[in-house]
């Protein structure tokens, strides 16, 4: 899934942090990065976050359930 327009990171990474499955970002390389773990947190923000706001992310969520959190913090921002 494709996500947009990140301001809170922190409001993300702790919906990443409470998915139960793997949360893997993709780079635009095609890499894909373990957001559940905190390295992979911090270098792929350092790579991509430009004037604190995140213009667009492809995210792969595996559980059902974890897709559902981060479409909801997408459409509430993370209320």
């Amino acid at each position: 899934m494709k996500v947009q327009n990140i301001t809170d990171i922190d409001a993300f990474f702790k919906v990443v942090d409470e998915c139960e499955g793997k949360v893997e970002l993709v780079t635009g390389e095609g890499d894909r990065l373990n957001l559940k773990s905190k390295l992979s947190q911090y270098v792929s923000m350092a790579n991509i976050f430009s004037n604190g706001e995140i213009p667009e992310l492809e995210i792969i969520a595996y559980e059902k359930e974890d897709t559902d959190k981060l479409i909801n913090f997408m459409i509430n921002g993370g209320q």
